[in-house]
C-alpha cells in the first residue's frame, strides 16, 4: 500500500479535529496486528467493553461519577471518540462502555486496582494502553522499572485477567511517543522495548495489537509531530481522533 498517494496534507489538516482526520486515518487500520492472521470484528450485541490505561486514555474523565456510556466519565480523548462512535452508529447493539483509565499509571498501578476497575465490570472487550509512564517515570528519577519490569508486570496483569475473565477478548496498543516536547534522544531506544514488549504479550494471547506507534510515524510524515502530541506523550484532538479511528477499525476489522 503506497500511503502518500492515499492520503495529502489537506486531507489530513482540513476540516475538523475529528471528521477530517477521521477520514485520512482510514489506510492506517490496515496495518493492524492480530495474534491470528485472519481479521475479525470483535464485538457482538450487548458486549461490555472496557478501555483502561494512563492519562491517555483518562483525558480528564469525571472519575466520581463512574457512569458507563456517559460523556463525562469518558474523558475527551480517544476512548470517548471510539466509544461515542459506537453508540451512536450502532444503538442497537446495546454496548455498555466504561473508560478506567488514570493519570499516571504504570502496569503495576494497574494490577493494584485491577478487582475494582476491571474484574468486577466484566468486559468482554478489554483494552488497554500502557507503558509511557513505565519509562518517563524512570526517566525523571520516580521510578526504578526496567522494560523486564514492564514486560513481566503486563503478562501478570494479563495471567490475573484471564483467570478471572477466561472469555475476554483482549485489545493490546501499542505505547507511542513523537518527538517533541517532553521527549528527546534519551528515550531511546529504551522505549522501542516496551513497544516491542506489548506486542510480545498482544501475541502470546492472540490480542488485537493496535500499533499507535506505526500509525503516528506514518502520520508526522503529514503533520508536524505537535500537530498531533504537543509534548510529545499526550494526543491533541487530531491525535485522539486519529487514534480512535485506528482503534475502532482495528477492532472491527473492517
Amino acid at each position: 500500500m503506497n500511503v502518500s498517494k492515499i492520503l495529502t496534507r489537506r486531507s489530513i489538516l482540513g476540516g475538523s479535529a475529528i471528521a477530517g482526520t477521521l477520514t485520512a486515518a482510514a489506510p492506517f487500520a490496515q496495518a493492524a496486528h492480530h495474534g491470528h492472521s485472519k481479521k475479525t470484528n470483535l464485538l457482538s450485541k450487548g458486549n461490555t467493553i472496557l478501555f483502561q490505561g494512563d492519562s491517555i486514555t483518562d483525558a480528564g474523565r469525571d472519575k466520581k461519577n463512574e457512569i458507563a456510556n456517559k460523556q463525562e466519565a469518558f474523558g475527551q480523548g480517544y476512548a470517548w471518540m471510539a466509544a461515542s462512535q459506537l453508540l451512536i452508529s450502532k444503538p442497537e447493539d446495546g454496548f455498555t462502555i466504561h473508560n478506567r483509565g488514570i493519570s499516571g499509571n504504570k502496569v503495576h498501578q494497574l494490577d493494584a486496582r485491577w478487582q475494582k476497575d476491571c474484574i468486577n465490570l466484566k468486559p468482554d472487550i478489554l483494552s488497554i494502553l500502557i507503558g509511557v509512564n513505565d519509562i518517563w517515570h524512570g526517566l525523571n528519577g520516580r521510578y526504578d522499572g526496567t522494560v523486564k519490569t514492564y514486560e513481566d508486570d503486563y503478562r501478570k496483569l494479563i495471567q490475573k485477567t484471564k483467570k478471572h475473565l477466561p472469555k475476554v477478548k483482549l485489545v493490546i496498543c501499542e505505547p507511542f511517543v513523537l518527538k517533541c516536547g517532553a521527549v528527546n534522544e534519551k528515550w531511546f531506544p529504551e522505549f522501542d522495548g516496551y513497544r516491542s514488549a506489548s506486542k510480545k504479550i498482544a501475541t502470546e494471547n492472540n490480542a488485537v495489537f493496535v500499533p499507535f506507534q506505526s500509525m503516528f510515524d506514518e502520520a508526522v510524515k503529514y503533520a508536524e509531530a505537535k500537530h498531533w502530541a504537543g509534548d510529545g506523550v499526550h494526543p491533541s484532538a487530531h491525535g485522539a481522533s486519529l487514534m480512535a479511528h485506528f482503534w475502532l477499525q482495528s477492532v472491527t476489522g473492517a
